[in-house]
């Protein structure tokens, strides 16, 4: 039907004679005594007062974009969570179906297209039903509606939910106030865009503001597909939206949807055909709850939890926490993720069936990261984020730090101690410094004494092996001790990596310069979970991993060997955008040269042999077989850290098993787990498994090319190593 699309203007005018009198007496409760008074020129000074009140008052609207949803994607597009203060997606008229254009004018201002701003005709009427029949009518026009929600909408994102104004709350300033800046809106903005303003800000349930999330909402279409019963429901919703809830009160809802379907067959709107079906249509709700934040993610919830962190620590998203809570919460933003919900899948899946029930709450976490870009994969663990009924609940991310860099919280565990999956570190040292890969080293030495001559650059007063041990809880002072006895004696230093001697490992750090080592693991973004400190190699006992570091920190430092030696810092966020299309700030790959490749290349070497014939030989399934991968095992002294951390050319996965309860400090041995009796629990073992067919699954979706090798070199004359 066609609209009059330019309402006369002039009515402004007639409105500042009329209103004055008329309006503001009836609203002071006044008239009574203005019609009493006898005289012209006494009429003529209440007017002319009247019009001089009305002139003054403020005619401004800011009207800026209402409250709205913000969308966590994943990297290939999927949903990952919403956040919202107001569950609002805001739609343009044309994306709305013409059913609710159609019903809201006809229930809530059916001359929209013929008034000014204020509806005098609608006043006289609703004064003339007030006074006769002591009904209670408003006359508000869906501008002066309009201009209602937007002034409490700038009050809501002000944080002065104390000021918003209620319908039923209104003063007469208020009223005065509200058609001043209705007249003056419909001068700044056409019908349809103004139509368009209201049914996105408008409220119809908490958990649904603006057409939109209506829509989804009670039927679980979009605005466009509404159909008309759907449409007249939601259109008169909008009067109470509690007494008219279908989902609370079905039958209001469709006594006032049928009301709204008469007002629009009454207005030729719709066919006496259309009307007939519509109103015997059945109520039909689909409804589908608003999820909010991280607690109600459809996927990966620690992710989104640690997503959260970087957006509300981030002064590049406002001056000040409440500003940055604002602009998540509020501001419609669409942040799009590094996640690829392929891999997120299939690892989430993985922690799951490694821990099974668990009534012991051990953890279980895969944290993938892809090697040159630093950029987050995938990130899982076995906990539920709310308590359930017979599952292990934890808020805690046991993937990220406790804190970040300027010592803001990330909500992380804070890490656990790597145990072996740190030895790589000082190989890498050991090739720096220009030995070769098979130099035979002397294991059978289990004591290194205070003032034994460590080698150290740095200037350091190392205060000798004993304090340290103790320190870092190795065992007897000067009792180095091995996995298995059988180990004890010289061997190439290769065959003590992917063995996973811990004497060969001191033999080897015993001939390098400590300092070194300290560079390498500042290099490759190594460092303490719990106050992001840097790991100190000075500490011997860190030489086997007795500093806590987060499963994302210890992935993309492995990441750093599968990319040739270059190391690139995590990264989670790539792209954030606002309802405008205007892009904000987001991370980027922070990417520098850590190793030498060829030094890089000689680990690789080595580490693809841990699963082919060293302390990951027993993994399966057998990754190896499938394409290209190095890996290394790890379990700290009580065994109750286990790690597998590996990788191919295109992603690098830190897989951990163990005790994740602060403070309880619970040793991996004597545990069952999913049934199964451990009478200690090793890398291989939980953690193995669990990277293992998670690698199998994902492997091939990123590259997975034969490593280069090392120069001939760096290998130097392979020794024989007896069997033990």
């Amino acid at each position: 039907m066609a609209r009059k699309k330019n309402p006369k203007r002039g009515f402004a005018s007639v409105l500042r004679r009329v209103f004055g009198f008329f309006l503001v007496s009836v609203l002071c409760g006044v008239l009574a005594a203005g019609l009493a008074v006898p005289g012209v020129a006494s009429a003529g000074m209440a007017v002319s007062g009247s019009i001089q009140y009305f002139d003054h008052l403020p005619g401004d609207l800011v009207v800026n974009s209402p409250s709205q949803s913000t969308k966590v994607l994943t990297a290939d597009g999927k949903t990952i969570a919403t956040f919202f203060a107001e569950n609002r997606v805001r739609v343009s008229l044309d994306q709305m179906s013409p059913y609710i254009k159609e019903a809201i004018v006809a229930v809530e201002d059916n001359r929209f297209y013929e008034h000014g701003g204020v509806d005098l005709q609608g006043i006289f009427r609703a004064l003339a039903s007030n006074l006769t029949k002591g009904s209670n009518e408003g006359a508000s026009t869906l501008t002066q509606q309009y201009v209602t929600n937007v002034l409490n909408e700038s009050r809501l994102a002000a944080g002065q939910t104390g000021q918003v104004v209620l319908s039923g709350q209104k003063s007469l300033g208020d009223k005065v106030r509200e058609m001043k800046l209705a007249i003056e809106l419909e001068k700044k903005f056409t019908k349809d865009q103004i139509l368009e303003g209201y049914l996105n800000i408008v409220f119809f349930n908490r958990d649904a503001y603006g057409i939109e999330a209506a829509a989804r909402h009670f039927f679980s279409v979009s605005a466009k597909d509404l159909s008309l019963p759907q449409a007249a429901l939601l259109a008169g919703l909008v009067n109470s939206p509690t007494y008219y809830d279908p989902s609370v009160h079905p039958d209001n809802a469709i006594q006032r949807r049928n009301l709204v379907l008469a007002d629009m067959l009454a207005q030729h709107k719709i066919q006496q055909g259309e009307y007939a079906a519509a109103v015997a249509t059945p109520l039909k709700l689909t409804i589908t709850p608003a999820k909010q934040g991280c607690a109600g993610a459809e996927m990966a919830v620690y992710f989104c939890d640690y997503i959260s962190h970087l957006i509300l620590n981030n002064p590049a998203y406002g001056a000040s926490a409440s500003d940055r809570e604002q602009l998540l919460y509020r501001g419609g933003l669409t942040i799009t993720t590094t996640l690829d919900s392929r891999l997120q899948a299939a690892a989430q899946a993985q922690v799951d069936a490694t821990a099974g029930a668990n009534p012991d709450k051990w953890g279980a976490s895969l944290v993938t990261v892809q090697p040159g870009t630093g950029k987050i994969l995938a990130m899982a663990q076995n906990t539920v984020f709310l308590a359930e009924p017979g599952k292990f609940d934890s808020q805690l991310n046991f993937n990220v730090d406790s804190k970040d860099a300027n010592g803001n919280d990330l909500n992380g565990a804070g890490g656990f101690q790597p145990g072996s999956a740190m030895k790589p570190f000082t190989f890498t040292e050991w090739l720096n410094e220009g030995k070769s890969i098979t130099t035979v080293v002397d294991a059978s030495r289990r004591e290194y004494p205070l003032g034994f001559p460590w080698r150290d650059s740095c200037g350091k007063v190392l205060g000798g092996y004993s304090t340290a041990q103790k320190a870092a809880g190795l065992g007897t002072a000067d009792d180095l001790r091995n996995n298995d006895e059988g180990y004890y004696r010289p061997m190439p230093v290769n065959y003590g990596l992917y063995n996973s001697i811990n004497t060969a490992t001191f033999a080897e750090a015993a001939q390098l310069d400590i300092c070194g080592i300290q560079k390498v693991v500042d290099a490759v973004g190594l460092h303490s979970g719990v106050d992001n400190a840097p790991v100190n190699m000075h500490q011997l006992g860190n030489l086997l991993g007795g500093t806590e570091v987060a499963p994302l920190v210890l992935a993309d430092a492995f990441a750093t060997f599968a990319d040739d030696g270059t190391y690139c810092g995590p990264i989670a966020i790539v792209g954030i955008t606002d309802p405008s299309g205007a892009k904000l700030p987001a991370q980027a790959s922070s990417c520098h040269p850590a190793i030498k490749p060829e030094v890089a290349r000689g680990v690789n070497s080595v580490l693809q042999d841990v699963l082919k014939r060293g302390s990951g030989v027993y993994i399966q399934p057998k990754v190896q077989d499938l394409f290209p991968t190095a890996a290394k095992t790890g379990t700290n002294n009580s065994n109750g850290s286990t790690w597998v951390v590996g990788y191919t050319t295109g992603m690098a996965t830190a897989s951990f098993f163990g005790d994740t309860m602060a403070g309880q400090n619970r040793t991996g041995r004597n545990v069952t787990i999913n049934g199964k009796f451990y009478p200690v629990i090793d890398g291989y073992m939980l953690a193995g498994p669990q990277w293992a067919n998670y690698m199998t699954q994902v492997g091939r979706l990123y590259p997975a090319a034969p490593f280069p090798g090392p120069p001939a070199s760096m290998i130097g004359t392979p020794t024989p190593s007896p069997s033990p």
